[in-house]
């Protein structure tokens, strides 16, 4: 069985930072792409960032310049770096991976963390 734990999320004054971690754990074969996605209160869940096996990451664009995500292959772990907060970016942060487990089928299958919250007050 393969899980994503996240961490880092908490409660933040506009403009200030937090950094998100999310490590998968469990007989992991192999994973692929990696990103953060976020769901605000009413609204759908959105990819904010992405971060592809051979290092290639795209962000959402309300984002750019303040989020940088990476990764650390050795650990089966993501980071995101949040600086300049603003309250639009209040949120439930999850993790999401393509992950192929030892023993399972031989394929990436698709697996999300339990979310994390993110809260940045005015």
């Amino acid at each position: 069985q393969v899980q994503l734990v996240e961490s880092g999320g908490g409660l933040v004054q506009a403009g200030g930072s937090l950094r998100l971690s999310c490590a998968a754990s469990g007989t992991i074969s192999g994973i692929s792409n990696m990103g953060w996605f976020r769901q605000a209160p009413g609204m759908q869940r959105e990819l904010v960032a992405f971060i592809s096996g051979l290092g290639s990451t795209h962000y959402l664009e309300s984002v750019k310049g303040r989020f940088t995500i990476s990764r650390d292959n050795a650990k089966n772990s993501i980071y995101l770096q949040m600086n300049s907060l603003k309250p639009e970016d209040t949120a439930v942060y999850y993790c999401n991976a393509g992950v192929k487990a030892i023993g399972g089928p031989n394929r990436y299958l698709e697996v999300w963390g339990q979310g994390t919250l993110v809260t940045v007050s005015s």
